[in-house]
């Protein structure tokens, strides 16, 4: 019997543990391949308070941690944990604290279109913003980042002009609190189980195991 599981990936593509958590999930696909998984990317706002064209990045984290030398601390740890993943973390790069609504929005576009470039933008994402330092709610950024994922940039462009799936996105991010989810990333199995933050490949890879034997039993 093929096996066969949707994974919904609940994320921010401006939080560390969700880019972690993407490369993990990676690894423990490896580790099953006779399951056939989808993945699909759902939105999450770390702070929807952001203004649209972001904000000092440096500044925010102070604001939010109190300290340089806090702040500097759990760069730290990330970054270790990062480069275990062959994640380059270069948090100094990055100068905007972005707004990720318009992400968000190109996030669900490229969904629309297929799983696998929807999945290749994620990855352009968070590779540009973490290990590149760009401004990912910058839309010229965005449009660019779609172009590399296999979007018509025109389009894309156009689209991001308007005020095209601003309130769906929106609403999603409110179903995704409504269900108790409060920190990311969370893996919704079957859209019916849960697993919250950067689990481990081998904890991941047997959860699905056991959820796709489930289902298909």
């Amino acid at each position: 019997m093929s096996l066969k599981l949707t994974i919904d990936v609940v994320s921010d593509v401006v939080c560390p543990w969700c880019y972690i958590g993407q490369k993990k999930l990676e690894r423990a696909l490896a580790l099953i391949p006779d399951i056939q998984v989808t993945v699909q990317w759902l939105p999450y706002q770390l702070d929807p308070t952001i203004p649209r064209n972001g904000t000092d990045r440096h500044a925010y984290m102070l604001a939010k941690f109190g300290s340089a030398e806090k702040v500097d601390e759990i760069h730290a740890r990330i970054a270790s944990v990062g480069q275990e993943l062959g994640i380059t973390f270069d948090f100094a790069a990055i100068k905007i604290a972005a707004n990720t609504l318009d992400a968000h929005r190109l996030i669900r576009w490229a969904g629309a279109t297929s799983h696998d470039i929807q999945g290749r933008l994620i990855s352009n994402l968070f590779s540009a913003f973490f290990e590149q330092g760009r401004d990912i709610g910058d839309r010229e950024t965005l449009t660019d980042l779609a172009s590399k994922s296999g979007m018509d940039a025109a389009v894309v462009s156009a689209l991001l002009a308007t005020q095209s799936d601003v309130e769906a996105v929106q609403q999603e991010v409110a179903t995704a609190t409504n269900m108790g989810i409060t920190g990311v990333p969370c893996f919704l199995l079957d859209g019916r189980y849960a697993l919250m933050g950067a689990q481990e490949p081998g904890v991941l890879a047997d959860a699905i195991r056991q959820v796709a034997q489930y289902t298909a039993s």
